[in-house]
């Protein structure tokens, strides 16, 4: 696969707007585990390569099971997700796929009962941001497999 357009380099700009969106997530006070369950889900069901590897080695890198990272596409049949995480898991589901129906009642209640009001809009954000670079990714078709995951 070759690069559309290198969105790094042509709208450096795009990228430090995307980075601040990221600076909100990354000191919202949600657990970084769960910020890396989302963000590998959301881009499972986007389809995005470029984010699924780097998600899957940030996770990984964290302390991330390479059980639940493989289950996670069938988080809903699996006993390896806390109840947070499952929530979660659900409200990005829900908010990535917004064309399948909105955000059902019983999910928005589900995540309600799991994260406080500011922590389910930090959530949001968390999978507003991932969706957007997912989107960023694929359609200027960023190459996988050259991210490297930071040293703790």
């Amino acid at each position: 696969m070759e690069p559309r357009i290198d969105y790094g380099k042509v709208a450096p700009e795009v990228v430090r707007a995307m980075l601040e969106l990221e600076h909100c997530v990354s000191n919202s006070g949600l657990e970084q585990s769960l910020l890396e369950l989302v963000k590998t889900r959301a881009s499972q069901i986007n389809g995005c390569a470029y984010c699924l590897d780097m998600h899957t080695k940030d996770a990984r890198a964290a302390g991330e099971t390479e059980q639940r990272l493989y289950l996670l596409p069938a988080w809903r049949e699996t006993p390896f997700y806390t109840e947070r995480e499952r929530a979660a898991l659900a409200w990005t589901e829900a908010v990535t796929n917004l064309s399948d129906g909105h955000v059902p009642n019983d999910v928005y209640e589900w995540a309600r009962s799991q994260f406080s009001e500011k922590e389910l809009v930090q959530l949001t954000l968390a999978v507003i941001a991932i969706n957007g670079w997912n989107r960023l990714a694929i359609s200027l078709r960023a190459v996988p497999g050259t991210y490297r995951p930071k040293k703790g």
